[in-house]
């Protein structure tokens, strides 16, 4: 079992998991004290970013579509007419080349310093700004602060980090101007009870909570770019490669179009050596197929030998479901807001 079975089975609801965490939970209460008192003190100083800015992001660890969403949110802009600059702390070298894929129009810039990033990307000609995986960047103003929650995430160990997968409890959604909840494998039902959760913890007059689908729409192959429907998996074998934050989520969607899985989990952000790369191209001969996210193409499509057959990209959709006009009209307020000198 790797490093990234071990986490998720450890964030778990089994009783074993629940028994293995247990010495951790001093340590989880001591880094929820630090956060409660940073987010006490944060704020009160933010510097204020020389466009509009929307941010967006979560209370976990990750795989929340924190950044599918917000590149639907940099697209939106672009197809109103403001070149979108994408602004990235700089973890992870798949996210700026995703991000990229995913919105040719947008400028995308990776920067630990927001404020530089902010001024790189003006320079840029981005006339708003997107910034991704940025609510707890309490020291950076924004016009819009929308926080993701995912319906999965509701069954993992209520615990913060190490013996959870939380960085903030669900009281930092006060902070909240929008809050999306996601489903990817998880049912209508399931979001809405969660979203109707958070409306009903939240302040009389709290914050807007819409609900959205990411949905597979379609393959493509990683080298040709190639469309293919998503019944060309039914009945077949798929090896599904994972570098991401909730593989699990992943391998049922490719189930639910048909597939017989066998799901090859790496930690997030992996960086691809030639053994994993060999691996891969052994289950692509073997194989009906191999599949692969978006954030996984991006690092193997410059590595794949051009003899063995290509595997197929699973392309992500965003799809706006419970009360989804809400996010629209969020954004075209920030978008309305008067021009920075």
């Amino acid at each position: 079992m790797n490093a990234a079975r071990v986490v998720h089975w450890l964030w778990g609801g089994s009783p074993a998991a629940r028994v293995a965490r247990l010495p951790l939970i001093p340590l989880a209460g001591a880094y929820w004290a630090v956060m409660r008192l940073r987010a006490a003190q944060g704020g009160a100083g933010a510097v204020r970013l020389p466009l509009p800015t929307i941010a967006v992001g979560n209370l976990s660890v990750g795989g929340t579509g924190k950044t599918p969403l917000a590149a639907w949110i940099a697209a939106y802009c672009a197809a109103r007419g403001r070149t979108p600059g994408i602004l990235l702390r700089g973890y992870g070298g798949d996210e700026p080349l995703v991000h990229r894929r995913l919105v040719p129009q947008a400028v995308v810039v990776a920067n630990p310093d927001r404020v530089a990033g902010a001024a790189a990307a003006r320079a840029q000609g981005a006339r708003v700004l997107v910034l991704d995986d940025a609510y707890q960047l309490l020291d950076v103003g924004r016009d819009l602060n929308i926080a993701v929650v995912s319906a999965e995430s509701a069954a993992a160990s209520p615990w913060p980090l190490p013996a959870g997968p939380w960085r903030e409890g669900w009281s930092a959604l006060g902070r909240a101007d929008l809050i999306v909840v996601t489903r990817k494998s998880a049912s209508a039902e399931a979001a809405g009870a969660v979203a109707d959760r958070l409306c009903r913890r939240g302040r009389r007059e709290g914050p807007p909570v819409c609900t959205v689908r990411l949905a597979l729409t379609h393959l493509e192959g990683m080298q040709s770019g190639a469309r293919r429907e998503l019944d060309a998996l039914a009945g077949r074998r798929v090896v599904a490669a994972a570098g991401i934050a909730d593989p699990e989520s992943f391998a049922a969607q490719l189930g639910t179009a048909g597939a017989s899985v066998q799901l090859v989990v790496y930690q997030d952000h992996h960086a691809y050596r030639p053994a994993d790369l060999e691996r891969l191209v052994q289950a692509a001969a073997a194989g009906d197929y191999v599949v692969v996210t978006e954030k996984d193409a991006v690092k193997l499509r410059r590595q794949w030998r051009g003899s063995a057959p290509e595997p197929l990209v699973a392309v992500l959709a965003v799809h706006l479901e419970h009360n989804g006009r809400a996010l629209e009209q969020a954004v075209d307020g920030v978008l309305a807001s008067p021009r920075r000198a």
